[in-house]
């Protein structure tokens, strides 16, 4: 395992040079922000990335679409029951196997995109704003590095 000249595996880990925790409080710094633009149109965080994938894909599965975005199924089935509510999806259930419910978008769903990506990008440049644009491409880049080094 890598070390520094100067640090030990069994050397303190300051906060401020803890990759995880700077990932963390970024992380939520950013959740924050986003949040707070999204419920100028009452659209929930976890609503949100649900939305992400379908714009992306639309028809999963509830089983796919909790598993991209990294939530387990019955949690995921309590937001989209709210997503349904809202009107944005629609459930289909599958002809062939009565188990499997795919999601679809509806007209309203589809047009939240026009609304919402900009705030996503608003947020985003808030986060790299004090950068320049090269410093924010490497940023992107090194974490998408750093992400490459562990399994799915």
């Amino acid at each position: 395992m890598p070390t520094t000249q100067d640090t030990t595996l069994t050397d303190s880990l300051p906060f401020d040079q803890s990759v995880g925790f700077l990932v963390r409080d970024l992380n939520r710094a950013i959740q924050r922000h986003l949040q707070a633009r999204l419920q100028e149109y009452d659209v929930a965080l976890g609503a949100w990335y649900f939305l992400r994938v379908l714009w992306e894909e639309d028809g999963l599965t509830q089983r796919d679409l909790a598993r991209r975005v990294g939530m387990m199924e019955p949690t995921a089935v309590a937001a989209l029951r709210g997503m349904e509510t809202q009107g944005w999806i629609r459930r289909v259930r599958s002809e062939t196997d009565k188990r499997k419910v795919f999601l679809f978008l509806t007209q309203a769903g589809h047009e939240l995109r026009e609304r919402l990506v900009p705030e996503a990008h608003a947020v985003n440049l808030a986060a790299v704003g004090n950068m320049t644009e090269d410093e924010a491409r490497m940023f992107r880049a090194l974490l998408r590095r750093a992400r490459a080094n562990f399994p799915s």
